[in-house]
């Protein structure tokens, strides 16, 4: 693999400039970040060794242990967005050891390569796209105006002169219609325009779990085959040049390059986040009921992680250095339930702390992404200005952490459910009553909204 592919793989972050980005989502969690930054960085480092070396460095696979709600799954998805790499996150109880029903586990590699070809497509459209817009304006202009065949002069003089003619008169006219489309003074002209169609009706495979998983498409293997049918549709130049920009930038990126480039981004920079991997941890030394299942899982999970090669509709993907970050809350089961040679795939295990009142307060007002940024948008769409007291973002957060004590411990999803539940007449109002006014939330209008509530164990564990 050449250098420049290296570079557009993985950003060269330091761990420290990794940790830095995660602060501005994700309060706390310093341990969970300094890990998943170092394994990020390991991967940038193994590719600037020397080949040998290169295939022999395996990526430090990590845990995350810790109860829902506390930043898990949101850690490795900024991560994934922070250095640009093909990521996907599947849970772990919706697959099943092979022989059952139900997905098998390298779906979850064909799925990560379908969304490194869909990243890589749309980079490569997004770089094209100019061109194609001006190709797809060229061919607007030759539907309203079709160019003119030049006729052979039979003598020499006067034919020529008409033609010449002719032909200045057309590029005259074409000028002026160039015009009108880049003003926009022509987007609701109807006009009449060639469009492909489905020759083939849909059809739909029934066989094992993994020719539905390969996601076989009668279209594509079919499509050199027959013969594309088009037929005349009438419809608007605005529309008309949403199609030939789609049909343009098709015609303008390399599909094989494209294909090539996502396959060595998947094996080199691939992230796959297995969640819930507690629920398939059975209790050791109990091998019946659904313990069976649940360690048939693991096994067919390992060879995934330990590295294999996997088939998937754009050609075999190996898995030896695809990082694997798994999550799980572990109430039931602990890390160690799991099958020794899985324990042994996943070095790293950090454990995450619960959430306290002062992380909820933070959670609140820190994040680029934080609920009261969320919302004062929302209402401010409506011409509304929401703004929150210090000592109201403190009460909200000290009922959130008092909830999770008395009911169920969900972390930070809590704030979801008390902010909705305390704006809930506001939100419903706000076009009728409130526009045009400022609406401050006050400690005394939180407890007013929710306190009675929260007294009543019964109804928080419904609606909180």
């Amino acid at each position: 693999m050449n250098r420049k592919l290296k570079k557009e793989t993985i950003r060269e972050l330091t761990p420290r400039e990794i940790v830095r980005e995660l602060d501005k989502y994700i309060i706390g969690q310093q341990a969970a970040k300094k890990s998943v930054a170092i394994a990020i960085r390991n991967r940038w480092r193994r590719l600037q060794t020397q080949e040998p070396m290169r295939e022999e460095i395996m990526p430090n696979n990590i845990i995350l242990i810790g109860p829902t709600g506390v930043g898990k799954t949101e850690i490795a998805r900024r991560l994934a967005k922070l250095v640009n790499a093909p990521f996907i996150k599947v849970e772990a109880s919706k697959f099943t050891e092979v022989g059952y029903v139900g997905r098998d586990v390298e779906s979850m590699i064909r799925d990560l390569t379908e969304f490194a070809v869909n990243m890589l497509k749309s980079a490569r459209s997004s770089e094209v796209h100019d061109k194609a817009v001006r190709q797809a304006e060229e061919r607007i202009l030759d539907t309203l105006l079709p160019p003119m065949k030049r006729r052979h002069p039979v003598e020499a003089g006067t034919i020529a002169v008409e033609n010449g003619i002719e032909s200045d008169d057309n590029c005259a006219t074409r000028d002026k219609f160039r015009e009108k489309l880049l003003s926009g003074e022509m987007e609701d002209r109807m006009i009449e325009v060639d469009v492909t169609t489905n020759q083939l009706p849909s059809m739909q495979i029934f066989g094992p779990v993994s020719m539905e998983e390969m996601g076989l498409n009668i279209q594509e293997m079919f499509g050199n085959i027959l013969p594309k049918k088009t037929k005349k549709r009438k419809m608007s130049i605005a529309e008309a040049r949403n199609i030939f920009v789609q049909e343009e930038i098709q015609k303008l990126i390399d599909t094989e390059s494209i294909v090539k480039d996502a396959l060595e981004r998947v094996e080199n920079s691939g992230i796959v986040f297995i969640d819930e991997i507690d629920k398939i941890a059975g209790e050791r030394g109990h091998s019946a009921g659904p313990d069976v299942s649940r360690e048939g899982v693991q096994r067919d999970l390992l060879p995934i992680v330990e590295g294999s090669t996997v088939l998937t509709k754009y050609g075999m993907v190996k898995t030896d250095h695809i990082l694997f970050i798994a999550s799980g809350a572990f109430h039931v089961s602990k890390p160690s339930d799991l099958i020794p040679e899985m324990q042994g795939r996943f070095p790293i295990r950090v454990e995450l702390n619960s959430l306290n009142e002062d992380d909820f307060v933070k959670i609140l007002t820190l994040p680029r992404n934080a609920l009261i940024k969320q919302y004062a948008a929302l209402l401010e769409t409506e011409g509304v200005k929401l703004e929150f007291l210090e000592e109201g973002i403190r009460e909200i957060a000290k009922l959130a952490a008092q909830v999770n004590e008395q009911v169920e411990n969900i972390g930070a999803r809590r704030l979801h459910t008390i902010m909705t539940t305390l704006l809930e007449e506001i939100l419903f109002e706000a076009p009728d009553v409130y526009v045009g006014k400022t609406i401050m939330i006050t400690k005394d209008m939180v407890e007013d909204a929710l306190n009675r509530i929260i007294k009543n164990k019964d109804l928080s564990k419904y609606i909180l």
